[in-house]
């Protein structure tokens, strides 16, 4: 890092070097970080805890697991994790009849292209009911 000084006040210069001092003293106070990272290690262990499990990595597998309702739990939220079931496709591509959009989600490539030059509307694209 480096500070262009040649546009500084005498002033501006002080308080620079001031705050630098304050700095090198909070610095030179602070235990060597292998110390601290061996304490905090130890400590971890003790709890349990793996270091990449408090401060980063894959979470605990014992944190993944959802609580199975119970009468003295709360019941799951109804949304949480549900899944949707297949639903049928109600959209066709006219020049690939396998390319097909239930409707959910984004719209597809080739129908957003379609609609876009304004020559079609989606409902032109609706498989005909038997």
């Amino acid at each position: 890092m480096s500070i262009d000084l040649t546009g500084l006040s005498a002033r501006e210069l002080g308080a620079l070097i001031r705050t630098a001092k304050k700095q090198q003293t909070i610095v030179a106070k602070r235990r060597p970080i292998t110390k601290v990272r061996a304490q905090l290690s130890k400590l971890a262990k003790t709890e349990g805890y793996t270091i990449e499990e408090l401060f980063g990595g894959e979470p605990a597998p014992r944190a993944r697991k959802v609580a199975k309702a119970t009468k003295a739990t709360k019941a799951p939220s109804k949304t949480a994790g549900r899944k949707l079931g297949k639903v049928a496709p109600k959209y066709r591509n006219p020049a690939n009849p396998k390319e097909t959009w239930t409707g959910r989600g984004k719209q597809p490539r080739w129908m957003a292209e379609l609609t876009a030059k304004g020559s079609k509307k989606p409902e032109d694209f609706l498989i005909k009911k038997a």
